[in-house]
């Protein structure tokens, strides 16, 4: 598959689930198979005081597999970025931690979600936020103009994660940190879940090894890399999120038994050296 029939599959896939909420319904991480039902990865991320922060319709949008808002330092007066912001979720509740001297962006590349996340916005009355539209691997803002990079399983599903990490490199502060939530595994994966494009949309196929996400992030010039598990994925969540992708689900599920988790990954930009800003095989097309 490639990059750009992956990219569509997720504009599209994003787009249908942002119309859902508008209309009432509610999101899922993925092709469908797990909407409606409790959703191993996107379920149970959000605590009732944070639900209780922004309006209900960013919560239902939620296709996330952590809460980085919960788990990353965010200090009063600092600039935060949220990759493939979605909704907006994250980025009101980062934007309501940096306080009113700060700023939130939020970028996401499908027309539907940003519609949401600014409606979001109004309804939340926080002022200190700003959704862009743009794609991850190509970041609007200008070098050294963030303290803090945000995601919330959005990296996983970029074909160049490469570029992506270069671009958050390029767009932090010296002293700027990297804190997001993603999908990684841990050994083999089966050949039949790496080549589905619906479960690349739904957060799995995608997922970098966890040493290899390691490897990218030092390529790419940051420092203090730290992988931390928020969930282990077993047997029975497998069997959820595997479920009508056209795999032997009996077969496949005990393979895949604890190799995918979700994990809060850290990682700093040097306060010297850091004037890189490209980096890897494909950064500097």
């Amino acid at each position: 598959m490639s990059e750009m029939d992956i990219k569509q599959t997720v504009k599209e896939k994003y787009g249908e689930a942002a119309l859902r909420v508008r209309t009432g319904g509610s999101s899922c991480c993925g092709a469908g198979a797990s909407c409606g039902t409790a959703d191993p990865i996107t379920s149970n991320l959000y605590d009732a005081n944070q639900a209780a922060q922004i309006p209900e319709e960013a919560m239902l949008a939620s296709l996330g597999c952590g809460n980085p808002t919960a788990l990353a330092q965010l200090n009063p007066g600092e600039v935060v970025l949220d990759l493939g912001s979605g909704g907006g979720i994250d980025v009101l509740l980062s934007a309501k931690r940096v306080g009113p001297a700060g700023k939130a962006y939020g970028l996401d590349m499908t027309d539907e979600m940003l519609a949401l996340a600014n409606e979001n916005k109004k309804k939340s009355g926080i002022a200190n936020v700003e959704f862009l539209k743009g794609e991850i691997e190509h970041i609007p803002l200008p070098d050294n103009s963030v303290d803090v990079v945000i995601s919330n399983c959005v990296i996983n599903l970029s074909a160049d994660k490469d570029k992506v990490l270069c671009e958050a490199f390029r767009v932090l502060k010296p002293g700027g940190r990297f804190a997001v939530s993603d999908v990684v595994t841990r050994g083999e994966i089966p050949p039949e879940i790496r080549k589905s494009v619906l479960l690349w949309v739904g957060c799995i196929a995608g997922a970098l090894e966890e040493y290899e996400y390691r490897n990218k992030l030092s390529s790419a010039g940051f420092e203090q890399i730290d992988v931390e598990p928020t969930r282990i994925y077993r047997v029975e969540d497998a069997r959820e999120f595997l479920s009508g992708q056209g795999l032997d689900v009996d077969a496949t599920a005990p393979q895949v038994d604890g190799k995918f988790l979700s994990a809060f990954i850290r990682a700093v930009k040097p306060l010297h050296g850091a004037e890189k800003t490209c980096c890897g095989p494909t950064c500097c097309n």
